[in-house]
Order: structure tokens, then sequence, then C-alpha cells
């Protein structure tokens, strides 16, 4: 088996499974595996003195071990035979894409609003984001749930995609521990603000170029310049180094209006406006965002295994 068939397939084949299956409630994930070990490892050193160092030296030592790990599970599913490796990598490419999951949890904030109103759309919310729901209207609802998608639309699914171009699988895996550490330790709050700024730089380190490749995509996908630069305009204002340009980009195809103030975690943060069309957020909207999802990552796919085949072919 050749090395475009070792790095192509598996590309195809975890696609198509997180496509049609994503990930199941209650089935085993390497997510949930570095949430333990975090988890663990802050609980046993963000205490007394030298938390930066403290943080910075589980973040690299998780980074590292996840590394390594996967690059000898490579090593050693390939020296049993190239349809072991072709399996194994499926397996964790299919992990890696969170694209199923963020379309299903957003058709459901959407659902839930309109079927069973404000308060169970409030707590729908809750699920996916960080700010205090308790007080979004069905306006801020909606917002909130399309702002979500575009993040992590880059974090879930094109970064991801991104390393497995740059490093296969143990690329892949590293960056969904980084993002991981992030989203558990990454706060600007007392307890977080020394241990995780580490593990919040690189995870910003790590996610310079895909934030703004997937703004490049989804203006592709709609056939739009106009986006483009509207991304281009907007993307920098947000208070992420990289969020902003995703959401700018959907914003601009939606003709529509991000950001503006918000609680998370107790504390008022006074996000800058994404654009300058407050329309209302209609019920559709929900739908234009999906199809958007689908097309930059079935595009994100292709060019990839474009450059596999100019690479192995």
């Amino acid at each position: 088996m050749d090395a475009l068939m070792l790095t192509g397939l598996p590309l195809l084949l975890g696609y198509v499974l997180d496509l049609l299956i994503g990930d199941p409630d209650n089935w085993p994930h390497p997510v949930r595996v570095f949430g333990n070990l975090i988890a663990a490892g802050e609980r046993r050193l963000n205490q007394y003195t030298g938390r930066f160092w403290k943080g910075a030296m589980l973040t690299l030592v998780l980074c590292i071990g996840v590394w390594l790990f996967f690059y000898g599970l490579d090593a050693l599913a390939l020296r049993i035979h190239p349809a072991v490796y072709v399996l194994i990598n499926s397996l964790f490419v299919w992990y890696g894409l969170a694209n199923n999951n963020l379309i299903t949890e957003g058709k459901a904030v959407f659902r839930v609003l309109d079927q069973e109103g404000l308060e169970a759309g409030r707590r729908q919310i809750a699920r996916i984001v960080g700010r205090d729901t308790s007080q979004l209207n069905a306006q801020q609802i909606r917002i909130a749930t399309l702002e979500t998608m575009s993040e992590n639309l880059s974090d879930g699914v094109i970064a991801p995609l991104f390393f497995y171009g740059l490093a296969g699988v143990p690329g892949l895996m590293t960056y969904k521990l980084i993002n991981t550490l992030d989203s558990m330790i990454g706060y600007h709050n007392d307890r977080y603000e020394q241990f995780g700024k580490f593990a919040a730089r690189l995870d910003d380190l790590a996610n310079l170029i895909p934030a703004r490749l997937t703004a490049l995509l989804m203006s592709l996908s709609g056939g739009s310049v106009r986006v483009l630069r509207f991304a281009l305009r907007y993307g920098h204002r947000h208070k992420s180094p990289n969020a902003g340009y995703p959401e700018a980009a959907l914003a601009g195809m939606l003709n529509c209006r991000f950001g503006g103030p918000n609680v998370y975690h107790g504390i008022l943060v006074d996000k800058p406006f994404i654009g300058e069309h407050d329309r209302p957020i209609k019920s559709d909207a929900i739908d234009r965002a999906v199809a958007i999802n689908h097309r930059t990552c079935l595009l994100m796919v292709i060019a990839l295994l474009g450059i596999f085949a100019l690479v192995y072919g």
C-alpha cells in the first residue's frame, strides 16, 4: 500500500464516519482521556507558588506524551499490516472531527427554542457555550449558537484536519490535546490565570493559521470574495486572536452582526461587535450555517487529498 493510500484513505474514511455517525454519547473517546489526565494534573499542581511553570510543565509533558504515544502506535500498526494502520488512523481521524456533533448541537438549540420556548432554549444553549445564558433573549441565543458554530468549525474541524495534513494522526491528536487544555484551564480567573496561561497561548499559536484558513474556505464555499474581505476587516476585533475570523466570515455570509457584551463565569466581558447589520436572526439561519459547515469541511478534505496526491502521487 503506497503513501498516498496510507494518508488519503484514513482521511476519507474518518470524514465519512463523522458525517454518518458523529460522536455517539457514552462511546469511548480519546478527548475524555485527555480531560481526565488534565484534571488529575491540575489538581496536583495548581497550588502554592510557581503556578505558571507548573502549568507549562503539565502542558509540555502531556503534548510530548500524546505525540510519542500516537507516533509509536502508528509505527506498530504499520509493522503489523498497512490495513491495520489505515483502520487505526481512520478511527482517530473520525475521533478528531466534530462537524457532525457541532451541527447536531446547533440545530438542537434552534429547534428547542422554536418548539419549547425561551427557558428551554437557554438551557439548551448552555450545553455548548461558556457564557451565562440565564438572561439571554431569543436573538442572543441564536447569535450565540451561530458564533459557536463558526468558532468550532475552526477548532473542531479545520484545525484537526490541518494538523493531520501536517503530521498525520500524531499531529491531529496533539492538537486535540492542546485544544482540550485551553478549554479546561485557559481561563482568565484566579484559579487558572497563571496555571493555564501557557496552554492558552499555545492554543492561540496552534490556531493562528487554521482560523484564517477557515475564513478563507468559508468564503470559497459561498463563492464570495466579499466575505473574505469582511472577515479580514472584522476578524481582528475579537478579543481572541483567532476566533474572530470564522465568526466574521459567517456574519458576512448571513449579513448580520455578532459579538457584544456577555457574561462569562460571572464576569461581564465587553466583546466588540463583528459586523454592522444588527438584523433579527430567523430560524432558517441555522440551515444556512449547516450548509456552510458541510461545504467548508468538504473543501478542506478535497484540498488535503489534492495535496497528498501531489506529494505522494
